[in-house]
């Protein structure tokens, strides 16, 4: 498909990228496909036994406080949960030197961004799903999540969570913040922050400058990291973030950052005056991904995971939690017998008016994919 094919340019780009992230190019000894491979070289994680200890990296502030243990006390096993995937660039640039060499760095599921787990799958990172061992997810995943582009018929990705990307404000510090043009006004000098995703930051950029996104050309897009740039130059913009943009904006060293819904519903526990708001220009939709690694030690525990929050009551039980779009059919309904408030949550059950001016990841077109992907890369770090 036409965005595969962007996706698997993008990968090479990255990879040369290597000297900034520390990671090395594909070479000799790489544990991914080699050229020329095909479907039926990926392996098919195991389904059985589910039992022993496993491992899963994800985002920070992205699981409820019971699942975790819950699981483990109903099939008997120990689960390691590690919340470092704090960036999708980073992340893969951290795990690599492991993953190029047929291993997973101990983890046997990881919770990635689309276009991260389509550049994974293309280097032969990936294992394939046994569909056996997800009942759940076959019965009740969202149709509209069924056949995404990167995985239409979902061989190797499942749906961890939905969501929008839009601003965080402190509104005890900034009330008045209700825009991403908002985010380059002096007065906030010093107390603003970007997330250091290319797909995020600047399609929000091209946004307040009057841009679809989907249809920017190369000056469109060098147009929004030009500005970006400046802003970071001049001090306007504190720091690239990612996910660590929550320990300041409670504290109030930020005003505002750009990041992402069910951030700030849990982050009120610690400061009730963190809200999330969708930008005047619109927001960013995303969805992240559960994804099985070649080399995974305990694959069958990692797809007992995926069945077992697929469970409508037990998704219940997490969307409550994180307040992020559920993937999962009949979630709605048994929230609703709880707190109807929560099944009128638009941040977890949005309508197409909440929806009507968000858009999706977009994609350089290939002539010119390469040369802003590694401008933005070089402008982040450093």
């Amino acid at each position: 498909m036409k965005k595969q094919a962007h996706l698997h340019r993008l990968a090479i780009a990255f990879l040369s990228l290597g000297a900034a992230f520390g990671i090395a190019a594909c070479g000799g000894g790489d544990g991914g496909l080699e050229e020329g491979a095909s479907e039926e070289d990926v392996p098919t994680a195991a389904a059985e036994p589910v039992e022993g200890d496993w491992t899963i990296s994800n985002w920070p502030l992205y699981i409820d406080k019971q699942t975790v243990s819950e699981f483990d006390n109903e099939f008997g096993v120990t689960t390691k949960y590690i919340e470092d995937v704090n960036d999708n660039f980073e992340f893969f640039g951290k795990l690599r030197p492991q993953l190029q060499n047929g291993e997973s760095g101990g983890r046997s599921m990881f919770v990635v961004t689309d276009y991260m787990a389509n550049i994974m799958r293309e280097l032969g990172y990936l294992q394939n799903l046994d569909k056996s061992a997800l009942p759940n997810v076959e019965e009740n995943l969202l149709p509209s999540l069924e056949s995404p582009d990167f995985d239409p018929t979902r061989e190797f990705s499942v749906p961890w969570q939905s969501g929008f990307t839009g601003i965080i404000v402190n509104t005890d510090e900034a009330p008045e913040i209700d825009s991403i043009a908002d985010l380059f006004d002096p007065k906030y000098k010093g107390r603003v922050t970007f997330l250091g995703d290319m797909y995020d930051d600047v399609a929000l950029v091209m946004k307040m400058q009057g841009v679809d996104p989907a249809n920017a050309t190369e000056e469109d897009w060098n147009a929004a990291i030009d500005k970006i740039e400046q802003a970071a130059d001049s001090g306007q913009i504190r720091d690239f973030t990612g996910n660590a943009y929550a320990g300041p904006i409670v504290k109030g060293d930020l005003v505002a950052a750009i990041g992402w819904s069910g951030d700030a519903i849990q982050l009120q526990a610690d400061n009730p005056n963190i809200k999330w708001i969708r930008p005047a220009e619109g927001c960013n939709l995303f969805s992240d991904n559960m994804v099985i690694p070649v080399g995974a030690p305990n694959a069958p525990v990692a797809q007992a995971w995926m069945n077992y929050v697929y469970d409508p009551k037990n998704q219940a039980q997490i969307a409550e939690y994180v307040n992020y779009v559920t993937p999962v059919e009949g979630t709605k309904e048994v929230l609703a017998k709880k707190d109807p408030k929560l099944a009128e949550n638009q941040l977890i059950f949005p309508d197409d008016k909440f929806t009507a001016d968000c858009t999706t990841a977009p994609i350089p077109d290939p002539s010119f994919e390469d040369k802003v992907t590694e401008r933005y890369q070089a402008l982040i770090t450093g």
